[in-house]
């Protein structure tokens, strides 16, 4: 891989609804099927002349953007758990302030297992282990040029790995973005160096309404 586009989906109905997403499976709304198309028409102008990969997170927000995106290009997208986001345990589903007026505040020390006292909730090790280990497992795919679909929190952990962090370190690391993002990760293949080129750029949705 020399070029990975890293998509964070759009609007979902767990955004309107004001829920916890996770691993809360729900689908995009009207504007974010919109959204998605203009996601995809972007993808296929930077994809062009090329002959990339689509992967996925298994969770329908992501892989219904997956499929609109694989339309533009003519693929097929391969799902995949490892790419989902960080599971909230027993608050997925649930109205965002149910979750924010239980959340514990993350400690000083110990963030990287921490799971805010939410019962089956991920740590960021667990997830960022699990993202890693998709990630380590997409080098294997013969395109140079990757297009995946993931999570707004997701995307922190792709980076981490695509610049060789420690999974150690991620209990320091954000990378925020907003949903329906594109994010440009490319590598200087003379000098073997990665560069998050850009960073949840949006302009392709300015005229999504």
């Amino acid at each position: 891989m020399q070029t990975l586009y890293v998509v964070t989906h759009p609007q979902s109905i767990h955004h309107v609804e004001d829920r916890v997403g996770g691993w809360y499976d729900t689908g995009l709304t009207d504007l974010g099927q919109r959204q998605a198309t203009a996601i995809a028409t972007c993808i296929a102008e930077l994809c062009a002349g090329k002959t990339p990969s689509l992967v996925s997170s298994d969770l329908r927000r992501c892989s219904e953007t997956a499929e609109i995106i694989g339309r533009h290009l003519s693929l097929t997208p391969r799902l995949t758990p490892g790419l989902r986001e960080m599971s909230y345990g027993v608050a997925e589903g649930k109205p965002q302030a149910w979750l924010d007026s239980r959340c514990l505040p993350v400690p000083d020390e110990g963030s990287l297992d921490d799971t805010g006292g939410i019962d089956g909730a991920e740590t960021r090790r667990e997830m960022g282990t699990r993202i890693y280990g998709a990630m380590d497992a997409l080098q294997a795919d013969p395109a140079d040029t990757l297009v995946i679909v993931t999570h707004g929190f997701a995307l922190t952990f792709v980076i981490a790995w695509w610049i060789g962090m420690p999974i150690d370190c991620l209990g320091r690391v954000s990378f925020p973005v907003t949903p329906g993002s594109i994010t440009h990760l490319a590598e200087n293949t003379q000098w073997k160096s990665r560069a998050v080129v850009t960073l949840g750029e949006r302009d392709h949705l300015a005229a999504i309404t």
